[in-house]
This record gives structure tokens, C-alpha cells and sequence, in this order.
């Protein structure tokens, strides 16, 4: 790497920086101005209103980070192309003979690496914040109960409903479970106070600790029944692990999956969206196999809307910098409109299949991209 090439990197890092810090705090304070009193409420009694302030939006930097990263990396490429030009060390660098890819292959590397520092953090970061992300301010230290979606598990043949749920606790609120298989004794409906999710153990796979049941009454003295393969409610009656007016249901629903907010389901990691989508026991929708392919083809995709915003930054008409972002705002939304009209028709059914949906904007912008990274080369 030579001096020009630190020169270079420097700038477009620092103006990625300062572009991001912009944007962020335009976020907190309009955010906070809105919530100041509850997060001074929440600071007099958790150290302090910076540490409060920390908790609540750090996690929504990183996902401001996932969602404008690309954008911000595309205008910072422009504003640093624009410097150099406006400064003259641009035409100087040519005039010795350095071509424009020459001159941007350390911004374009730079990009690409900024690229793969939003996929680690998309697929290891922000899913440990997802339920951080779906708190308002006044629930940093109180969980207080969601609206619960009621999901049907098919291969146990369960209904799983209740009053409310604590997602972060994985709790549901006065469960009830209609039973649509032969279950014998049981009925067709287990009542309770509350279900506590848990993950496979060597007792018991995973499923719901059901708590003071309340129907069926003699729930302690029916036996652990489920199909001739596997058990899927185990009572005390048989299982010494379980309390009275205990019982334990085997589902792969996860408390998850019971939220209204299906906001949260976007920042799940790749592996846990391709194991939902697998998973038998619950419908997994067009549009959720449409974010499952999207995610596999994004990385791809983001670097190719910064290649094609390559001849903006390199053109011979010497444009003013107002227009080159003006044409940079357009670029970007007719990106987004062939992602959102592709994914839009794929997650209906119509005419696309949900993985093709996520890869027609690559197959279409793809091929314009490398043919614009070329040009450069040669410019």
C-alpha cells in the first residue's frame, strides 16, 4: 500500500465514520427527546442516564449499521471522489499516469470488507439484541406482556394460544393448547396458569413446562401419551421431573414464533431462519422463504449497488457534487424498486418462486455492475 493509497483509504474511512455518527445521532436525539423522561426515570435507579442510554441504543446502532451501511459506503465514495477532485489531487494523480481504478481500488476494498463486517454483525450480533430491539424505553428493566399470535403445530397437531407472552422470559401468559389429535384422558383442551419455554434436555425434548393446570382437573392422574413413536405430554402421573398439576408439552414452536411482533423474525441469524423454514410443524410463508434466499444474496448484492454508482463518481462531464448525489438517490431507488417489486412478487406467489425472487435483482444489476467496474479500469 502506498502513501496515496493511505491518503486515500483515511479520508473515505473517516468520511464513513463521520456520515454514520451523523445519522445515528440525528436517530438518538429525535428518539430520545421523545422518551427523555422515562430514560431518566430508568437512570436514576441504574447508574446513570449515559449507561441507560447505552443500553437502550446501542443495539439499535448496530441495526442502523445493518440497514444504512451500504447506502452510507455509496455517499461516502461520492463525497471522497468529490474532495479529491474539488482539491485537485485527483487531476494530479492522473496526470502522472494513475488510472481512476487504480486511484479507487483501496475505497472499493475498504467497501467490500465494510460489507462483510455488517454480515458477521447481522448474523452474530444482532440476534442476541432482538429482543432488546422490540422493547419500548419504559420496558429496559421491566418486561412487560406482548400480544400473543396463536400458531398451529401440525406434525403434534397442537394449538397453541394464550393471553399474553414475555418474550424475552419465553413465557406465556394463561395458556391454553387445544389438542386437534387422540389424545387420551385429556380431552380436547389444556388450561393453565402459565408456560415456561425450554430447550431439549436429556430428560425431555424441547417443548412448554405447562404450570398450575387448570384443565384438565385430574391432570396428576392421567398417563404420558403422545404417538407410537414419540411422547408429546408428559405428566407427573409417570415423569418424576414434573411437579403436581404439572405437565410438559413437546413442541418445536418456540416462544418466538408466538409473537405478534414478527418484526423480530428479520434478525434471527441465517441458520435459525433455514431451520424455521424446515421445521414441519409450522407454516413457513412465501414471503419468509423470499427473506430466507434474500439473506443468502444480500452480501452480493449491496457491492454490486456501490458498483453501480461507479460512473457517477467517475464521468468525464466533471459534474457538480449536488448532482452526482442527486443521481446516487436515484440509483438507489431504482435498486430497492427491482428488490422490492421481485420480492413482493415472489412472497405473493405470483409469477416468481421465492427463490428466484431474491436472485432476479442480482442476475439483472449483477452482470451492469462488473461491466462498470471494467470501464474504470480502463478510464
Amino acid at each position: 500500500m502506498t502513501k496515496i493509497d493511505r491518503y486515500i483509504l483515511i479520508l473515505f474511512l473517516r468520511t464513513v465514520l463521520v456520515c454514520f455518527l451523523s445519522i445515528g445521532g440525528i436517530f438518538v436525539v429525535f428518539h430520545a427527546f421523545t422518551s427523555l423522561d422515562d430514560l431518566v426515570r430508568q437512570g436514576q435507579t441504574d447508574g446513570g442516564l449515559i449507561r441507560v442510554m447505552v443500553r437502550y441504543y446501542g443495539p439499535y446502532m448496530l441495526l442502523l449499521f445493518d440497514w444504512t451501511g451500504t447506502i452510507i459506503v455509496l455517499m461516502s465514495l461520492l463525497f471522497t471522489t468529490g474532495w479529491l477532485r474539488r482539491t485537485g489531487e485527483l487531476t494530479a494523480t492522473l496526470s502522472a499516469g494513475i488510472s481512476h481504478g487504480r486511484i479507487l481500488r483501496p475505497m472499493l476494498i475498504a467497501s467490500l470488507l465494510i460489507i462483510l463486517v455488517q454480515v458477521v454483525n447481522r448474523e452474530f450480533i444482532l440476534p442476541g439484541y432482538r429482543d432488546s430491539l422490540a422493547m419500548k424505553t419504559d420496558e429496559i428493566d421491566n418486561e412487560t406482556p406482548q400480544p400473543m399470535l396463536p400458531c398451529d403445530d401440525r406434525v403434534n397437531g397442537i394449538l397453541i394460544e394464550g393471553v399474553s407472552i414475555l418474550p424475552r422470559s419465553k413465557k406465556i401468559l394463561k395458556p391454553s393448547f387445544r389438542l386437534e389429535g387422540d389424545f387420551q384422558g385429556f380431552g380436547d383442551l389444556i388450561v393453565a396458569e402459565s408456560a415456561q419455554w425450554t430447550e431439549a434436555t436429556a430428560e425431555h425434548p424441547c417443548g412448554y413446562f405447562v404450570n398450575k393446570i387448570v384443565r384438565p382437573e385430574k391432570i396428576d392422574t392421567l398417563a404420558s401419551t403422545g404417538t407410537t413413536d414419540r411422547t408429546i405430554l408428559y405428566t407427573h402421573h409417570d415423569q418424576e421431573w414434573l411437579a403436581s398439576k404439572q405437565c410438559f408439552i413437546a413442541t418445536t414452536i418456540n416462544a418466538e414464533l408466538l409473537q405478534a411482533d414478527q418484526s423480530t423474525s428479520r434478525l434471527v441469524s441465517l441458520p435459525e431462519l433455514a431451520a424455521r423454514v424446515k421445521n414441519p410443524a409450522v407454516h413457513s410463508s412465501a414471503s419468509v422463504q423470499v427473506l430466507l434466499h434474500e439473506r443468502l444474496v444480500r452480501p452480493p448484492l449491496d457491492y454490486a449497488l456501490i458498483l453501480l454508482g461507479l460512473p457517477i463518481v467517475i464521468n468525464r462531464k466533471n459534474r457538480n457534487l449536488f448532482v452526482m448525489i442527486g443521481v446516487a438517490i436515484g440509483t438507489v431507488l431504482f435498486f430497492f424498486m427491482i428488490k422490492s417489486v421481485s420480492g413482493g412478487l415472489g412472497g405473493a406467489g405470483y409469477l416468481l418462486s421465492p427463490s428466484m425472487a431474491a436472485w432476479v435483482p442480482l442476475l439483472v444489476l449483477g452482470p451492469v455492475a462488473y461491466v462498470r467496474l471494467r470501464d474504470i479500469q480502463t478510464i
